[in-house]
């Protein structure tokens, strides 16, 4: 079999054996799945109940120990399929479901072995594509077929993938048992619902298996030089960069997943692939895993994010529709994904992962937390291909600071003297988008005019991120990036009321991201020694804040 190193590297953490170059499940497993392909008139299995003891027959035949699956999970599974699911669809799931994901269990070792056997031909020519761990610091990517990924999906639903060496490893979990004890443990019915749409993506693979191919990408910003790397860029490249800040768009209600353009999906990660998914976890990474469940594949083989990393995962298929947040989440039915397929097969839904510091505190405005998080999302949104341009652009001795002779001092000075919040009547370099909502006339962008970021409240809510802050990191970030624009979900945020105020007054004053982040440096600076307390926006545009009193007062009026 060829690509050797990749099968060796993934080998340990697969419940299949290798013999004479060949791939196979031991014979007891062989057998099981045979018997649960014929369907419960003749395997008996047509319970939850019965399908964990199934299930625990095949652990043992892997020699998997009996304390790595969760204890709840068999009560889980059972009131799940014998309870909670409605019996016409119960009835459904073990007539038809189950044994069809028995024979695609089956046909896991072929199924792999075609895949080693195409990785290196016909995808990326001359890039390494094959199923392998993508170790942290080594940028890489792999493309699996859409089937496959649905054979490792099952594996991960009967829980036959081994955990032994995940944790040293530092993989996340990747089997459902603890997703089915929540049920019994914990109970909330969000959890309920996280697997009915998980149990409708098998229901709907097997009825109709899709074709196409999802490519796992682990993005690194190099911490040494490398000619085929970008590197991570100094503080010394943020404050010197001339480059033009990006179309800014503000949407003030809808969903980063129902957005319709070509664009990068921010996925607001745990620095573990996937967070909660696969536990208690229903925000907005999790939400997005349970109806693009393709996405779990890749907490399989990808190692936890270091600072300078990130994931994008492209071509994933959306199953399921849902209503609410949190414990409000609920599975809403089916979801038919129209997205267009690119000549590699896959879906043109982009999606990246990037991990936020986690509650920092005042960190976040000390210098080391915002070169952190703005390293992190240029990470994510940058683009490989324009390596080359990026290097250009990050030789310190190259750099060039052009701010049209304008100091921090008179940028600042510009903020809290103006008179007037209004954008000057000149042409602007860069406009701004404005609302989609409550505009008149159309988008200044063409949806087609390259690949831009669509994204939200990074690394806030129960991170505990400064949303103002975040928004112009990740604005600088998209800009640096050379992305043509940033449309952001403000989700309502009470923070953020001011967003669409600010973007169009620091557009109108012609910033560069250098000028931006010079600013934003200095009110960090202020905020982290205690010289301010008060928010980014109302520090930069005092005169915006008092307006929108005024004007509040006489409304109240």
């Amino acid at each position: 079999m060829e690509n050797k190193e990749d099968l060796k590297s993934i080998l340990p953490f697969l419940p299949l054996s290798l013999s004479s170059s060949s791939l196979s499940w031991p014979p007891p497993v062989v057998e099981a799945l045979s018997t649960l392909s014929k369907g419960p008139h003749h395997s008996k299995i047509n319970s939850g109940e019965l399908l964990f003891i199934a299930i625990f027959d095949m652990r043992n035949s892997l020699s998997l120990p009996e304390f790595s699956i969760d204890a709840y999970a068999s009560r889980g599974l059972a009131f799940f399929f014998d309870h909670l699911l409605p019996r016409d669809e119960a009835a459904k799931w073990f007539e038809e479901v189950v044994p069809q994901l028995a024979n695609l269990l089956l046909r896991l070792p072929s199924l792999l072995e075609t895949h080693y056997e195409n990785a290196d031909e016909g995808v990326l020519k001359g890039v390494k594509t094959g199923l392998r761990l993508l170790e942290s610091q080594e940028p890489g990517i792999v493309f699996l077929s859409q089937e496959l990924i649905g054979a490792l999906l099952a594996c991960a639903l009967f829980c036959l993938f081994p955990t032994r060496n995940r944790g040293s490893s530092h993989l996340p979990m990747v089997n459902f048992d603890h997703l089915f004890a929540c049920l019994q443990d914990h109970y909330e019915e969000a959890y309920e619902h996280k697997l009915k749409c998980i149990v409708h993506y098998f229901g709907r693979i097997c009825s109709s298996m899709p074709e196409g191919y999802v490519s796992f990408e682990r993005k690194v910003l190099s911490l040494e030089y490398s000619p085929s790397c970008i590197p991570y860029p100094k503080e010394k490249v943020w404050s010197q960069s001339n480059i033009s800040l990006c179309h800014f768009e503000i949407s003030i209600s809808g969903l980063i997943e129902d957005q319709s353009r070509e664009a990068i999906e921010v996925d607001f990660a745990n620095m573990y692939l996937g967070g909660g998914a696969l536990v208690r976890g229903c925000v907005q990474e999790e939400i997005r895993f349970m109806i693009n469940p393709e996405l779990i594949a890749g907490m399989l083989f990808l190692p936890c994010m270091a600072d300078n990393e990130a994931i994008e995962i492209v071509g994933t298929e959306r199953f399921s529709s849902y209503t609410g947040y949190a414990s409000s989440f609920r599975f809403n039915g089916d979801y038919v994904d129209k997205k267009d397929i690119d000549v590699l097969g896959r879906r043109k839904t982009r999606i990246v992962a990037i991990d936020a510091l986690c509650r920092p505190g005042k960190s976040q405005y000390r210098r080391e937390g915002l070169l952190r998080e703005i390293n992190k999302a240029f990470c994510g949104f940058m683009d490989q291909c324009k390596c080359h341009q990026h290097q250009q652009l990050f030789k310190d001795d190259k750099a060039v600071n052009i701010t049209d002779g304008r100091s921090i001092d008179n940028l600042l000075l510009l903020g809290h003297t103006s008179t007037s919040s209004q954008p000057t009547e000149e042409p602007l370099r860069n406009p701004l988008i404005r609302n989609r909502e409550g505009h008149s006339g159309q988008p200044l962008v063409d949806d087609h005019h390259g690949i831009g970021v669509v994204t939200g409240n990074w690394g806030c809510g129960a991170f505990g991120g400064d949303p103002q802050l975040k928004a112009m990191l990740q604005w600088i970030a998209a800009s640096q990036a050379m992305r043509p624009f940033i449309l952001y979900y403000a989700f309502g945020l009470e923070a953020l009321q001011m967003l669409d105020q600010v973007t169009q007054w620091i557009v109108s004053h012609k910033w560069t991201v250098g000028e931006l982040w010079n600013v934003l440096a200095e009110y960090s600076s202020q905020r982290s020694r205690g010289a301010t307390s008060i928010r980014f926006f109302n520090w930069l545009l005092p005169s915006l804040s008092s307006r929108d009193t005024m004007l509040n007062d006489s409304n109240d009026d």
